[in-house]
């Protein structure tokens, strides 16, 4: 597949997602929101990418949203009655959630290496993934109420759950910068790295032991630990018990206990 704003390659069972517009700052316009989305359908259905790393080229992770694609947003929806104007903007706000949303949707692990700058919609992109990294360089914001909007593609709705409610009030309505070491902190990472280029390094080796286990076994992680952030504790054991009664007996089960009686390297299928 050919892509306008990103490249994309699959090595080893990694698949690296990387955003492709540093002459623009990888300012996230209307071809970057929809690439995404089919770059991570297509990490989804490939069964030889088992984890995904979403990176970055040039200097800094992400500006955010391009603004001449917000500004040219109007055109987009006009309309002569006031009320169809404002569905169809709905509708591009509830497709823009999609794009994103499409991270999460994917079975695969997707692992976030964020350097430099990391701006508005960029956290809303990163939040959509299973694990975020950066490297020393890197900094946050919730850049929205500068430009006089709420953030509306799922900072609000995802960064609570991962770093708290009081943390997210504070960052959404001041847009202050967070420096890698208070992200590390507040846990919006989970590690911190000196250089890109050891980030890209370093994520590569934890993508490589996520790539080395059961596929199916992963994939199954990924999908209770969705399911959980967003039910009881009741229902996650129930759906947990249902997902082993249908998947719990495959080959992968038999692969690694054969691979750990014999001390070897486990050989799953994809």
């Amino acid at each position: 597949m050919t892509y306008e704003t990103l490249t994309v390659h699959l090595e080893d069972h990694i698949a690296v997602v990387r955003l492709n517009r540093a002459d623009k700052a990888n300012a996230m316009n209307l071809a970057m929101w929809h690439e995404l989305r089919k770059a991570f359908q297509w990490v989804d259905a490939t069964p030889e990418a088992r984890v995904a790393i979403l990176e970055a080229d040039g200097k800094l992770f992400t500006a955010g949203i391009d603004l001449q694609m917000m500004m040219g947003l109007g055109g987009q929806i006009r309309n002569d009655c006031d009320g169809r104007t404002r569905e169809a903007l709905r509708q591009v706000i509830l497709d823009l959630q999609d794009t994103l949303t499409s991270l999460e949707r994917c079975r695969k692990p997707v692992l976030a290496a964020i350097h430099g700058a990391c701006v508005g919609g960029g956290i809303d992109l990163i939040t959509c993934a299973d694990m975020r990294y950066c490297s020393a360089d890197a900094y946050f914001t919730i850049k929205e109420i500068d430009i006089g909007m709420t953030a509306d593609v799922g900072t609000l709705q995802r960064l609570p759950r991962l770093i708290g409610e009081g943390i997210t009030r504070e960052l959404a309505y001041t847009a202050r910068k967070v420096d890698a070491a208070e992200a590390r902190e507040i846990r919006l990472v989970n590690r911190v790295f000196e250089s890109k280029e050891a980030l890209h390094a370093g994520v590569r080796e934890i993508a490589a032991v996520i790539a080395s286990k059961s596929p199916l076994s992963v994939r199954g992680c990924k999908e209770m630990i969705s399911y959980a952030r967003d039910h009881s504790v009741a229902d996650g054991l129930n759906y947990v018990a249902t997902w082993n009664a249908a998947m719990l007996m495959s080959n992968d089960l038999q692969e690694a206990m054969m691979a750990g009686m014999a001390k070897r390297e486990a050989s799953f299928k994809d």
